[in-house]
């Protein structure tokens, strides 16, 4: 990706300066995973057996450990290594709990953690052609980010997508018992799971809503195992499919939400699925002019 830096309307580019050692892109991350991933930091080269994790993270919204990895060298095969991590947790579940509540200095226990939400991250500063086309499976708990620094300070971060991704990995792990134990275990929700068995009526309403939010700028769809988000820097909406209407939790503080019409309820004390303190129902398209005031909100704070 080209950065340029504009002076008078005249457009010079940034240069990009390399990652001296593998450790100077570990640090940046880790120091920032709150900003760039929404995740805890746990530990830093956690060691399992014979395994090193670069960064042990938690999602406290998918309530899921996730590892990190980081390559400077582009002579990896990221399924093989991604599995393998994910089979060294799976099989040491205890160890990273107590590792988790050691660090954080809290008490998780093992019923709090959805498993199931497992996911290893690769970041680079570059991926080759195959393994990008390597992660393309609809069901891969396995993601790849591209990390990059530039003279000035300058530093992107941004995740490789996936595409053409309708095939399941289980089409060819046959055989490999690593493969086949983690996906026994892990899941991998996707917005076509959320859609089907609904009605016509409903799945038109989520498209009129899904072509409005996205139209509000930069932002990325991702299913999660009660709803889909719909993520700028952090969540904006967190959406939860139902019969005949959709439910929408709003990534709002309980106070910071302007409510003209009073369509939004308060939820901050009362257990719910998604980010933020404010929910809203969403059963009509003569409602979505009303409902997209508050959404616009949430995505004003946090884009």
């Amino acid at each position: 990706m080209a950065l340029y830096r504009q002076d008078k309307q005249q457009l010079k580019g940034i240069r990009q300066e390399p990652f001296r050692l593998e450790k100077d892109l570990q640090s940046i991350v880790e120091s920032n995973l709150g900003v760039l991933l929404n995740l805890e930091l746990v530990r830093s080269e956690f060691p399992i057996q014979n395994f090193r994790i670069d960064s042990l993270a938690y999602d406290k919204e998918a309530k899921a450990f996730i590892i990190i990895e980081y390559k400077r060298n582009q002579n990896f095969s990221v399924v093989d290594q991604g599995y393998a991590y994910l089979a060294v947790m799976l099989n040491n579940k205890a160890d990273f709990i107590l590792e988790y509540n050691e660090q954080m200095k809290k008490t998780l226990k093992r019923d709090e953690i959805d498993w199931s939400q497992s996911r290893v991250l690769f970041v680079a500063p570059s991926f080759t052609d195959y393994q990008r086309e390597s992660i393309n499976f609809r069901d891969l708990p396995i993601e790849l980010y591209e990390a990059r620094q530039y003279e000035g300070g300058v530093f992107s971060f941004s995740q490789v997508q996936k595409v053409r991704a309708t095939e399941s990995i289980k089409t060819i792990s046959k055989g490999s018992d690593t493969t086949e134990q983690v996906t026994r275990e892990v899941k991998v929700y996707t917005e076509a799971e959320h859609l089907a068995g609904i009605s016509e009526g409903t799945m038109e309403l989520y498209d009129r809503f899904k072509e409005r939010i996205m139209s509000l700028g930069e932002m990325e769809i991702v299913p999660r195992k009660q709803y889909i988000a719909f993520k700028a820097n952090r969540n904006v909406a967190d959406v939860l499919i139902q019969k005949s209407q959709l439910k929408i939790w709003l990534n709002l503080r309980s106070g910071q939400l302007h409510d003209p019409a009073g369509l939004a309820k308060d939820v901050s004390e009362i257990g719910h699925w998604g980010n933020g303190d404010y929910s809203v129902r969403l059963d009509s398209e003569d409602q979505l002019d009303e409902v997209m005031v508050l959404v616009k909100q949430s995505f004003k704070v946090n884009s």
